[in-house]
């Protein structure tokens, strides 16, 4: 947790945190769907204050997930002082989800909210979570269709928290993930009809590993057969130019099994898979700082 005193919080993010509290402390105890990034994290800890150890934060494991999120939800679970429990998500055995349609993202939240309501009921706890947020409400998001019918809840969304609030409400909180650049499953680097397979999954995980070794801090690697296309924020192109670091790069992605290795002119942008007219580009509080998750 962050130890510097921040900036006091604005009134219109105090009274969306004061909301945010008040639902939480009347739910009695709560699971709570932790992936570490920045709005799970949120979630997780307004929920450990206001219920203490009557939450609990469940991962979902599985090869769409990159090792080092699971690393980092680890260390955030920790940091806030929240019982954490990691649970294998079987997402790749469902046929819908292997064949990657735009609405991938149903299947494995169904499956995730499928756990998360398992968990609730062994542990006999009141209601289970997600971090939803304002922002999501117009993007395409498949998963929300999911977790409406699955009955889980979502307390930042109900508070009326968008994406500038996570961030800010976090910091002052004390949370290392303020400022966390957005993250999202390895499958959203897959091109929709592409088939998902693991062994696709792990060899972008190795990809963008390099990648975040190379000092790129926003950046996805979208797999597309023989050309992998990096996709950064434009701030940090100039990385990319220094002769050494693109000599690492293309030549680590071309050992991966890439034969073309090209660089987006466009950035990074949230959601660049999506189909056509169903995304939107960052916008709004969030101009200048590290973009939403999705």
């Amino acid at each position: 947790m962050e130890s510097s005193t921040p900036p006091a919080l604005t009134p219109r993010a105090a009274e969306a945190l004061e909301r945010l509290r008040q639902d939480l402390a009347v739910r009695g105890s709560l699971v709570v769907g932790f992936s570490g990034g920045a709005d799970s994290s949120l979630l997780l800890k307004a929920a450990a204050d206001a219920l203490g150890d009557r939450v609990l934060a469940v991962t979902a494991v599985s090869p769409s997930l990159p090792g080092r999120e699971l690393d980092e939800a680890r260390r955030i679970a920790s940091a806030i002082g929240a019982r954490h429990k990691l649970v294998t998500s079987n997402e790749m055995s469902e046929e819908g989800y292997r064949e990657n349609s735009p609405r991938r993202c149903y299947f494995c939240k169904a499956e995730l909210f499928e756990i998360l309501k398992a968990e609730a009921g062994r542990e006999g706890y009141d209601a289970f979570a997600y971090g939803a947020i304002t922002d999501d409400l117009g993007d395409f998001r498949p998963g929300m269709d999911a977790a409406r019918e699955a009955g889980a809840i979502a307390p930042l969304l109900d508070a009326g928290i968008s994406k500038g609030e996570v961030r800010e409400i976090s910091r002052y909180l004390g949370l290392p993930t303020w400022n966390k650049p957005a993250s999202a499953c390895l499958s959203s680097r897959i091109p929709f009809g592409t088939r998902i397979e693991p062994a696709l999954l792990a060899r972008v995980e190795a990809g963008e590993a390099l990648l975040h070794a190379e000092g790129l801090r926003q950046v996805r690697l979208r797999d597309h057969g023989e050309i992998a296309r990096i996709e950064c924020g434009p701030e940090e192109f100039v990385l990319l130019q220094e002769i050494d670091r693109r000599r690492r790069v293309s030549e680590g992605l071309v050992k991966l099994g890439y034969r073309f290795v090209c660089l987006d002119l466009q950035g990074y942008r949230s959601g660049s898979l999506n189909p056509a007219g169903s995304s939107h580009p960052e916008r709004g509080p969030e101009a200048g700082s590290p973009p939403r998750e999705g």
